[in-house]
C-alpha cells in the first residue's frame, strides 16, 4: 500500500557536472523524490571539517533511510565528525566513498532502496 517513492538516478557524471534525467548540477542533493543542487554555503560546508549534518538532514526529511556521501573525485572533501555521530544517532546507513564510486553505489541501491545522496562532482 505504502508505495517507495523512487530516488533519481545519474545518468552522467564528469568534472563539475552531476545529471539527472531532469536536471544537471554542479553538486548535487538527491533523495527519494527528487534533487536540487547541493549550495555548500547553505550549510557553511567546506573541504575541512566537510559535510555538515545540516546538508545530510535534508535528505533523512525526504525519507531516505540509506545515505552516501561523496569525497569528491580526488578525495579531498571531508565528512564531519559531528556527521557521521548524526548519522549514527539516527541509526542511519551510510557510506563515505570517493566520488564515482559513491555514485555507483546510490544508482545500484535507487530501484530498491530509500537512498540519498551528496554527490561533489570536483576536487
Amino acid at each position: 500500500m505504502n508505495k517507495k517513492t523512487i530516488s533519481p538516478k545519474i545518468v552522467l557524471l564528469r568534472w563539475g557536472e552531476v545529471q539527472t534525467k531532469e536536471n544537471t548540477y554542479k553538486d548535487a542533493k538527491l533523495y527519494p523524490g527528487g534533487s536540487r543542487a547541493w549550495d555548500w554555503t547553505e550549510t557553511g560546508t567546506q573541504h575541512v571539517p566537510g559535510i555538515q549534518p545540516a546538508d545530510v538532514e535534508e535528505l533523512l526529511e525526504h525519507n531516505a533511510q540509506i545515505i552516501i556521501l561523496s569525497k569528491g573525485i580526488n578525495e579531498r572533501l571531508q565528512t564531519s565528525t559531528k556527521t557521521i555521530e548524526f548519522l549514527e544517532n539516527k541509526g542511519c546507513t551510510y557510506h563515505i566513498m570517493q566520488t564515482e564510486n559513491a555514485v555507483e553505489k546510490y544508482n545500484s541501491l535507487c530501484d530498491n532502496e530509500q537512498v540519498g545522496a551528496l554527490i561533489h562532482s570536483t576536487c
